[in-house]
């Protein structure tokens, strides 16, 4: 399974500029459940709506990272936060989901 992490058509990556302000064993955390994504180990992750998933990383102050599937091969990271600030994250992440998929369609 292929994880890709989604860029705004300004070039913007939130999963990367959240995931860059870690501290290292956080952003350790981080890449031992998204290397997990990767390899199909969905286990901790539930649906948020519009098609987002959010992943609970049991770490420090509750980490999530928000994800979605484009198929059955790939993962696309749309970005990453805590649980303090869940709600605007999902709606945030539910943002670029859309927005992914209405470029996606004008690909095709």
């Amino acid at each position: 399974m292929r994880v890709i992490q989604h860029a705004g058509p300004d070039g913007r990556d939130a999963f990367a500029n959240w995931f860059e302000d870690l501290d290292a064993q956080a952003a350790a955390k981080v890449v031992i459940a998204v290397t997990r994504l990767g390899l199909g180990n969905h286990s901790n992750a539930k649906g948020v709506g519009g098609g987002v998933l959010e992943l609970r990383i049991d770490f420090g102050p509750g980490y999530r990272v928000y994800f979605a599937k484009d198929g059955p091969d790939v993962v696309i990271l749309l970005g990453g936060g805590t649980k303090k600030r869940q709600r605007r994250d999902i709606e945030d992440a539910q943002r670029r989901w859309r927005a992914y998929r209405l470029r996606r369609k004008g690909d095709g």
